[in-house]
């Protein structure tokens, strides 16, 4: 990594067990991330999980690492079982997430946390 992945990964480290409350506390921000041995479905080292919450706790949107496993369309229209680990959450919706660095996932975050909370207003 060079030197200003390694700030941003030590920035992001940082927020590990933080919780921010937004918006007149209508929402709350969680991040939970913890440094890793790399594996080949975690290559940079880090178990996230980033976590947008509405004033009951439930989860809007979340991006995280955890192995899922979830139904994707397969050929002629039969469903496959399809593994992934970097990913976002959005409500019931789980998508692949491409994590390049630490910088990235965190304006990532914040991007869909702003366009979220500025739709519900």
């Amino acid at each position: 990594m060079s030197a200003p992945d390694d700030f941003a990964l030590a920035a992001l480290l940082d927020l590990d067990g933080h919780r921010f409350t937004i918006e007149s506390g209508d929402y709350t921000v969680k991040f939970d991330i913890v440094l890793v041995e790399p594996t080949e479905n975690i290559p940079h080292g880090i178990k996230y999980s980033l976590s947008l919450l509405d004033k009951n706790g439930d989860r809007i949107l979340g991006y995280d690492n955890s192995n899922h496993d979830f139904r994707s369309p397969g050929k002629r229209g039969y469903v496959a079982r399809k593994t992934e680990w970097d990913h976002r959450h959005h409500r019931e919706t789980v998508k692949r997430y491409e994590f390049s660095t630490a910088s990235k996932l965190v304006e990532d975050f914040w991007e869909d946390v702003r366009r979220i909370i500025k739709r519900w207003r």
